[in-house]
């Protein structure tokens, strides 16, 4: 009876084969594309089965074996999928549409992905092609005004990373405010060796429920990026993008003229003021214009900029078999500095990434990064210098060409005219250089095995990022006058080790239950981070050129100038993850990450989030043909840590005291302690928002409103009697905003196709508790920050002006002026509080914050056959900044203006009741910070404009590669009323930062 059914089994087998087989199977060939060509990597594969394959770099597929009643299915990222029926054709041509929602159809999250319309967080993801739009050797800085709540300070400064913030600042200590960086698994705390080009997209975790899942180190938001990779069964493709171009110096501060600082000085009363402007004449001859002017005219910050160079060339090798992928690249970036003297960067970048199924179940891969880079960085004093410098001044004073004392180069001193201080900014420039090398290689390498095919899967990976950091410093010496001189040749050299090793194993489950789907994920994460500094100086080496800068060729080392630090650190964590979706409508989502680590006295935290979304759009209630395509309801709420904050704080400290007592000396020892263990600061946030399509989802929306509230603020407290302050857990600061995203994307034609994109962000910062002190300040006391509750962290604190004594009789009418032996062309302050015919501290307010309260972003693109077009436009408002290169007069009078106090200061009766006279800005009256030196932020800039056009877009021309060539303007224009380079400022106080520049390129983009 056996035997007899094992053999119906086979004859049943047998027949089923020879029907299967009997059928008529063909080879189908043909092309995919969209209407600006060929689309290389598009997935076709017969439906209901795993036979599949890629399109190559024409778009062009071939499949063998097909059944000629098949269903073909072609899909591509991006674009809406379409099944296509065989019906016995050997050759079918598609043209996908891009289709809207699709273009965010699968979101990169913590350890795996999530489609879009699934997820109940706040993610914002920008794919490679919207950052290779902007010419920089920053990534992060190709994102400035792409996301809403994501604020980019730009950096000038070539190689130099610009500042970011998601969703305002939570911490006292500013440096631990900055966004964890996750490259392909790897923590970083910036990303400045990471080539744009290289990256395939970044996705920015804004709210708890979607950052969490890192636990410890994610309260600052989450940045997360993937770099490129290679497709399985894709035809090799070669890939070279570069442009070249030069960076031009914009909105230069104008400073007074000759003719304007004469009339300035005469004013002030100052006689030895007056004396300083005769001695330039004497010195180095008057005007012919106006023979009560000195000849020389110097423009100082004309005289120390230029135009500077920047290029970037990268050549990448991507392609696939049917078991294994790849993708090679070298990139090589260069950066000139606009600061007249060595000031650029350059940086050579090799990466790898394989991809290898080693059998059905079995898939291994790594990626492999190098990044090899030299910045000069510049002397940043030469700013200050070149505002304070006098124009009476020329560069090179020839009478100095014979003095024996003066080298190596006789530039102008203002010493010689009578000034206190040399001033010119040349010496420094000309005898300082500042190098660093930074080596970075970050290795990646994961095996995945599928347990349950499709339903259970496990993952391991280990992450290295070694990093190497070498400095010099140099200073020549030179000799210019007493006072205006370096005797020594100095040479400092600091090198620095950083080592940060990840394990990753994680589980994952994946399964559909009818209309249930789950995804379970659970894993663990080890971390070994350990940092070395080793650093000294050396005094008087030979000036025989870059051969003797060694500290083994110094006449001395002082041994307090010689230091060794280091640190070593370890984390444990485990985490899970949970996602939930019922019939499309309604989603659930949790985390939970238990983190160790033995930086704190605490060694464990706890970080759990939950988020809930609803799908409107999926309800039988809902409106089946109104212009609302897709509409989700959603809401998080979750807690964040921060382990940026030191773990301790103060020491214990010994005295030995010795007193007489009985008239017997009596020696002793006491003994006190502000010593405080600190933890990691921990922040709780709430967040709703709204996803919604419309019109054939051609417009998208994403609106979130968050309140984002960290406990555990590390602050300083007071102690009663005891003199000085202890560092505490016991601070509590709040963010919270709304965030709007608007974009519509229309395909019109196969020839024309458009887009058009905002966002917009607002913020409210606010110090909530500060354990019982009325405010926290900071800054120093001439130029006052305070924190007090109800108001931003580090606000500007100071006087409010109201006006400019005009003539006497308003001075003798007024008691204030009075009893200060006040003029016209005076400040007139606004009593706030206790005596009303005094002013004093008690009558300083807020003035405002460093932070804006919105900025915005606005993006317009076109494509029309060969020809595209892009425009972007950022903006912000709201926020101040300190202009204390202006208000450092208290420090110095004796130097020039800028152009603006000139041009509008108080000179007569009615001539301005906004700034004072060139006297009065001399007194400490009118020196006193006030909001005259705490001016508006608010700017908007043109951000990118480029054209381009692409050559052989469709393929049409075979043996001819497809090239794009393009053109850019980054940064052509920026409008603001800011008395400065530049209205982005980190911190909010303006003590001259680099300029940035406007940037103009040509670039090409060829594959083959």
């Amino acid at each position: 009876m056996k035997i007899r059914n094992v053999l119906l089994v086979i004859l049943l087998l047998a027949s089923s084969g020879t029907l299967v087989f009997g059928q008529d199977n063909i080879t189908v060939t043909g092309t995919v594309s969209d209407s600006m060509g060929p689309l290389p990597g598009a997935s076709v594969v017969v439906q209901g089965t795993t036979t599949g394959t890629q399109t190559d770099f024409d778009g062009n597929f071939t499949l063998d074996n097909v059944p000629a009643d098949a269903t073909l299915e072609i899909s591509y990222i991006g674009f809406a999928p379409q099944q296509i029926p065989v019906d016995g054709q050997t050759t079918l041509n598609v043209t996908l549409q891009e289709d809207a929602q699709a273009l965010e159809e699968v979101v990169v999250i913590g350890y795996g992905e999530m489609k879009s319309k699934d997820l109940t967080s706040a993610i914002t993801t920008v794919k490679s092609e919207e950052l290779e739009a902007t010419p920089t050797g920053q990534a992060m800085q190709a994102l400035q005004g792409k996301v809403a709540g994501l604020q980019i300070v730009s950096s000038g400064g070539p190689g130099q990373s610009p500042t970011v913030r998601v969703r305002g600042i939570g911490s006292y200590d500013t440096d631990a405010s900055g966004p964890l960086y996750v490259v392909d698994g790897m923590f970083f705390e910036n990303i400045d060796f990471l080539n744009t080009a290289d990256i395939a997209s970044v996705s920015v975790l804004k709210d708890a429920s979607a950052a969490a899942i890192y636990g410890v180190r994610a309260a600052n938001g989450v940045v997360l990026i993937e770099t490129k990779s290679g497709s399985y069964n894709q035809k090799p493709e070669i890939t070279y993008s570069g442009y070249s171009g030069y960076q031009v110096p914009q909105n230069v501060l104008k400073m007074a003229n000759s003719e304007q600082f004469s009339t300035l000085a005469r004013e002030s009363g100052s006689e030895p003021d007056a004396l300083f402007i005769e001695n330039a004449m004497q010195r180095y001859g008057r005007s012919r214009i106006n023979p009560n002017v000195p000849a020389v005219n110097t423009d100082w910050y004309d005289e120390i900029m230029r135009n500077a160079m920047i290029q970037n060339h990268s050549l990448n090798f991507t392609g696939g078999g049917e078991n294994a992928n790849y993708a090679i690249g070298a990139n090589y970036f260069e950066q000139g500095g606009l600061l007249k003297m060595k000031n650029e960067y350059e940086r050579f970048n090799l990466r790898s990434k394989i991809d290898f199924r080693v059998n059905d179940n079995l898939t291994i891969g790594g990626n492999v990064v190098i990044s090899n880079a030299t910045r000069f960085d510049a002397e940043d004093s030469a700013w200050r210098r070149a505002y304070y410098a006098v124009p009476t001044m020329p560069v090179f004073d020839p009478l100095l060409g014979d003095d024996p004392q003066v080298f190596p180069v006789n530039y102008a001193n203002a010493q010689d005219l009578g000034y206190r201080g040399g001033q010119n900014p040349f010496p420094l420039m000309d005898f300082s250089e500042f190098r660093n090398k930074i080596r970075n290689v970050l290795a990646n390498f994961y095996a995945e095995i599928d347990i349950v095919p499709e339903v259970l899967s496990f993952k391991t990976a280990y992450n290295h990022n070694f990093e190497t950091r070498s400095r010099r410093e140099v200073r020549l010496p030179y000799f210019l006058g007493n006072n205006f001189q370096r005797e020594d040749a100095e040479l400092v050299k600091r090198n620095e080790t950083y080592s940060n090793q990840i394990w990753d194993n994680t589980l994952t489950y994946n399964n559909d239950f009818g209309k249930h789907d789950l995804t379970v994920l659970a894993g663990a994460s080890f971390r070994d981070e350990s940092f070395e500094r080793l650093s000294a100086k050396g005094l008087n080496f030979p000036l025989t050129g870059e051969e003797a800068y060694f500290l083994n060729q110094a006449q001395s080392t002082p041994e307090d100038d010689v230091g060794d630090d280091g640190r070593r650190e370890y984390g444990l964590s485990f985490f899970g993850r949970i996602s939930y979706n019922y019939d499309d409508r309604y989603l659930l989502y949790g985390t939970y990450r238990a983190d160790g680590t033995n930086k704190y006295q605490e060694k464990w935290g706890y970080f759990p989030t939950v988020g809930a979304g609803w799908v409107l759009s999926g309800e039988s209630f809902f409106p089946q043909n109104s212009f609302v395509d897709f509409l989700k309801l959603r809401a998080s709420w979750g807690e964040l840590g921060n382990d940026k904050v030191p773990s301790s704080e103060g020491g214990i400290v010994s005295e030995v005291i010795t007193t007489a007592l009985d008239d017997t000396m009596v020696s002793g020892v006491e003994t006190s302690s502000d010593f405080t263990a600190l933890k990691w600061e921990v922040t709780e946030e709430i967040n709703g928002g709204i996803t919604a399509r419309f019109f054939d989802s051609n417009l998208s929306l994403e609106a979130d409103y968050y309140v984002r509230t960290t406990k555990d603020a590390v602050i300083d407290v007071l102690r009663p009697l005891i003199p000085g302050a202890t560092r505490q857990n016991v601070g509590e600061i709040r963010n919270s905003g709304l965030e709007l995203a608007l974009n519509w994307n229309k395909t019109v034609s196969e020839d024309f196709s458009y887009s058009v994109g905002a966002n917009f962000a607002s913020l409210k910062n606010e110090v909530l508790d500060l354990d019982g002190q009325p405010y926290l300040d900071a800054g120093s006391a001439e130029f006052r920050q305070r924190s007090i509750v109800g108001e931003p962290i580090f606000a500007f604190y100071g006087l409010e002006t109201v006006g400019v004594y005009q003539n006497e009789a308003q001075i003798q009418a007024d008691p204030v002026a009075v009893d200060n032996g006040l003029e016209p062309g005076d400040f007139i302050y606004k009593e706030n509080g206790g005596d009303p015919n005094t002013i004093d501290g008690d009558d300083r307010v807020v003035l405002g914050s460093y932070l804006p309260s919105y900025n915005f972003g606005f993006n317009l693109g076109f494509n029309y056959k060969a020809w595209d077009f892009s425009a972007s436009a950022i903006g912000q408002g709201g926020n101040k900044i300190l202009n204390r290169k202006r208000g450092e007069v208290i420090f110095t009078s004796d130097t020039n203006w800028d152009r603006d106090f000139a041009v509008n200061r108080w000179h007569g009766e009615g001539t301005t009741n906004s700034y004072p006279s060139s006297k009065g800005v001399r007194k400490s009256w009118n020196q006193q910070l006030s909001d005259y030196y705490v001016e508006d932020g608010d700017f908007i800039r043109i951000q990118n404009l480029t054209l381009g056009y692409t050559i052989n877009r469709k393929g049409e021309i075979k043996g001819l590669a497809r090239t794009r060539i393009y053109v850019t303007a980054e940064k052509p224009l920026t409008i603001f009323d800011y008395n400065g380079f530049n209205p982005e400022v980190p911190n909010g106080v303006d003590n001259q930062t680099y300029p940035v520049p406007a940037t103009y390129t040509f670039g090409v983009n060829i594959k083959i």
